[in-house]
């Protein structure tokens, strides 16, 4: 049987810590090893994490510029001044607008937002939202999810006699050489942003709708927990880490999101066939949030927002069939695209450290879904180019183990614009540099990692018996919930299985029961058909797996989604 990964990692405590956690928390020994591979190390910790709730948010007076901001902005409701909020057209800006609209329209403000086309704008604040703040007569514009590097835009409001306030949550923009990113940052009257000094921010991860969450949070003076909906969508569709203040937006925000009273996210839902399940950051990843990112890949993002905060039941059926049928294009075109972009990668030399593809028939619109199943596919660092009129446009996705963003930062003298995070960016540069920059990027990536292996190592949590997968086991790890980026769905590990009736299912999917000790269990590896030949109930097996919780005409039991197959020593 081919082995499915290059090295299995199983962590280990000393067993009676874990015993001892166990005892202090009520919880398995199974569980409490998940924890401390959380770095959840003390009983205290452990307390505040499995009971915190989103009433123990940080106080998000604590963000620098925050105090500024409130300042301003409740000045301009005072004055019955123009407010215009200006967000990106992604999952994480249109929910961040939409949560400082709804806010500041409760306020009696005179709000309008504004999302920029991909198409016709490109990424970002710049100058066509200053345009469109000067045709409202707006005296003050709010940027959310966008802005760090928005000099000129910044600088051509203020000649406007238009104040900005930015609220961000992307890298600062730093000039090659430069010791500082303060000294790098637009003449905004306001700045929040936590990446502007990670080291001394109390919430380092927070989205750009986890941003506006807490902005809104210090307008009203306490948290409005119907905006928490929309700001888990955010802070899950930017794939941020769900831990700290992100896990609590998400952790009560999918309860709101269940119940929710949005006509639009109602019908969004009903549209994504996830009306009366148990919603989970990956059920939204993968049915509810590409709708939303829909939009602003296909045609115009502002949609979003306007099925966010519409009442009227009508139009919110109408935008949720409109977002769906978006996505149903683009689901289409990334096909397409990924194919092409397979074929090129064939038929060129092999990738370096980074994979680097252009080409000029791509859909601007669809490159960065690309990229993240190019990373999928290689365990490589990716970056898809569209190229058009002599410009390439380029989003970039990455391995944990890379800091894409930086990476291509080292490469700016190659670059005409850039943007993003560790894991996710975008990249702006002539056609003609492509080669130059695919040379430069793989050497700022060898530069970071060295030249170790890249990754391809199965990390298991904790090693078990058949036996231990039980109901009592799924309530503990209910407890460590959501699961997500920063906080992934442990992963188990068992030796010496008995593989029963394995056969192939569905889309290649290999469906067995695995068997220790006359214990038996269902288990199924999704896309994990082309193992069938190997498997022939002779030999014992090694499993990684992950227990989930099967429902079946009313029945719940556990099932084991196997993440890896070897056979045993």
């Amino acid at each position: 049987m081919p082995v499915t990964q290059k090295q299995w990692l199983l962590k280990k405590t000393n067993t009676d810590y874990l015993e001892y956690l166990s005892r202090e928390l009520d919880i398995s020994v199974l569980a409490a090893q998940v924890l401390v591979n959380r770095d959840i190390r003390t009983p205290d910790a452990a307390r505040d994490f499995l009971l915190s709730t989103i009433e123990s948010i940080g106080d998000p007076m604590c963000l620098p510029g925050m105090e500024t901001a409130l300042s301003e902005i409740r000045g301009a409701v005072s004055k019955s001044k123009k407010i215009l909020i200006c967000g990106d057209y992604d999952a994480d800006g249109t929910t961040a607008a939409a949560i400082l609209t709804q806010t500041l329209r409760s306020m009696g403000a005179c709000v309008e937002f504004f999302i920029p086309s991909r198409f016709k704008h490109g990424y970002g604040f710049h100058m066509h939202a200053v345009q469109r703040a000067r045709e409202l007569g707006a005296g003050l514009i709010v940027t959310v999810d966008c802005g760090i590097s928005s000099f000129e835009a910044v600088e051509a409001a203020r000649q406007c006699g238009i104040g900005v306030i930015i609220t961000d949550h992307h890298e600062p923009y730093v000039e090659p050489n430069s010791e500082s990113a303060a000294n790098q940052l637009p003449r905004a009257i306001s700045i929040i942003n936590p990446k502007i000094d990670i080291a001394a921010s109390p919430y380092p991860n927070l989205t750009g709708a986890g941003i506006s969450l807490m902005l809104s949070c210090a307008l009203q003076g306490g948290m409005d927990k119907a905006l928490l909906d929309i700001a888990a969508i955010g802070t899950i569709a930017d794939v941020a880490p769900l831990m700290g203040e992100n896990r609590l937006i998400v952790k009560d925000g999918l309860k709101v999101l269940k119940d929710t009273e949005r006509q639009g996210l109602r019908a969004l839902i009903k549209c994504s066939g996830i009306n009366g399940r148990t919603l989970e950051p990956d059920m939204l990843s993968y049915m509810l949030i590409p709708k939303i990112n829909a939009a602003g890949r296909m045609d115009d993002a502002s949609i979003v927002v306007r099925l966010l905060l519409t009442d009227d039941h009508a139009e919110a059926q109408t935008l949720a069939e409109t977002l769906t049928r978006l996505n149903q294009e683009r689901q289409k075109i990334e096909e397409e695209v990924f194919k092409s972009a397979l074929s090129k990668l064939e038929a060129g030399k092999p990738p370096g450290r980074v994979i680097v593809a252009a080409d000029a028939h791509w859909h601007e619109g669809v490159i960065g879904i690309v990229a993240s199943k190019l990373v999928d596919r290689f365990n490589l660092p990716s970056i898809v180019f569209s190229i058009k009129n002599g410009v390439a446009r380029g989003s970039a996705r990455s391995i944990p183990t890379v800091d894409i963003c930086k990476a291509i930062a080292a490469c700016s003298q190659h670059i005409m614009q850039f943007g993003g995070h560790k894991q996710a960016a975008g990249v702006k540069l002539k056609a003609a540099d492509i080669p130059v920059f695919e040379e430069a990027v793989n050497a700022s990536v060898e530069a970071q990692c060295g030249k170790a292996d890249s990754g391809e190592t199965l990390t298991i949590d904790v090693g078990c018996y058949i036996k231990d997968m039980n109901m009592k086991l799924m309530s503990d790890l209910a407890r460590l919930a959501p699961y997500g980026y920063g906080n992934p769905d442990p992963i188990f590990g068992a030796r010496g299985l008995l593989a029963i009736k394995p056969r192939v299912v569905g889309r290649n999917h290999l469906k067995l029961k695995l068997g220790h000790n006359g214990f038996i269990i269902d288990a199924i590896g999704y896309d994990m058909g082309g193992l069938i030949n190997d498997i022939d109930g002779s030999e014992s097996i090694d499993a990684a797996f992950t227990p989930v919780i099967n429902e079946w005409n009313g029945n719940r039991s556990v099932q084991l989604n196997i993440k890896a197959l070897r056979l045993s020593e």
